[in-house]
């Protein structure tokens, strides 16, 4: 009986050893200090530049609302590429129209009686002022206000994240962390030490390592996302095969396993 009862017990700690996971791997940030203790300036880039295929909301404000009409008249006849169109006045009185625009393969838009107007690889402040000096040098509006938002922004999100998907950015200044958090965090059987971002810049592809678990990740040029990014994270692979159906059942037999083998100890116990 005593040999049963000890064999018993030895599958149990084969079982729970098997299932253990280092919290090496799982902790978040470790050795904080090496970085938040230098005090350092954050130098990432944050501020999404614009792209070709982006579509962006343009909104041009002047305190003369008839020279307006000059781009509302162009966007109701369809000639100024803008897939989205809106006029209103504004609380400070000044009239406001504001129009949607894809960004060309070139990287222009094509504004109504100004023109082409270069974007890709401004900002949405930068590509605002360059419009408010198109229009100005067009003679169209001394004292143009204009606005753009990016419209699209998105990042997809792959592999082992609880919930992959397609995360709609909901600003300009969104880090890894923020999408990884819309899609439920990294799943069980993912590698926080294995993900990777790939990125578009100025016509090429690059890919970036992310480690969740150092806390250099701060400083990493991949910490702030980018419209069109895509996110992969790696999976455990013996961690996804313990999450199978076979090591759910075996979970289910090591619980079954060690209330017999309590039962059988407490057996021999009274025997004795």
């Amino acid at each position: 009986m005593k040999q049963l009862t000890s064999l018993l017990l030895a599958v149990m700690a084969v079982l729970m050893m098997s299932s253990c996971v280092s919290t090496k791997k799982i902790v978040y940030f470790q050795d904080p200090d090496e970085v938040f203790n230098q005090g350092e300036q954050i130098m990432q880039q944050y501020e999404m530049r614009l792209k070709p295929a982006d579509q962006v909301l343009i909104k041009v404000t002047c305190n003369e609302p008839a020279l307006l009409t000059i781009f509302a008249q162009d966007v109701m006849m369809g000639t100024a590429g803008a897939n989205v169109s809106s006029q209103n006045i504004s609380n400070t009185g000044n009239m406001t129209n504001a129009y949607g625009y894809t960004v060309s393969n070139e990287g222009f838009v094509t504004l109504p009686a100004v023109g082409r107007v270069q974007v890709a690889g401004l900002t949405s402040d930068e590509a605002a002022r360059r419009i408010e000096e198109s229009i100005i040098s067009a003679n169209l509006i001394k004292d143009p206000e204009v606005t753009v938002r990016l419209l699209n922004a998105r990042v997809a999100v792959l592999g082992a994240v609880k919930s992959p998907q397609v995360v709609s950015l909901t600003s300009e200044r969104n880090t890894v962390l923020d999408v990884l958090s819309r899609c439920g965090d990294v799943a069980d059987t993912g590698l926080r030490q294995k993900i990777t971002l790939y990125r578009e810049e100025n016509g090429q592809r690059k890919k970036y390592p992310i480690d969740l678990t150092k806390a250099d990740v701060f400083n990493s040029p991949a910490y702030y996302v980018q419209q069109n990014d895509l996110i992969y994270v790696e999976p455990n692979k013996s961690q996804t095969v313990k999450s199978s159906a076979f090591y759910t059942f075996l979970g289910a037999g090591a619980s079954i396993l060690g209330v017999v083998t309590s039962v059988v100890a407490l057996v021999f116990a009274i025997k004795k």
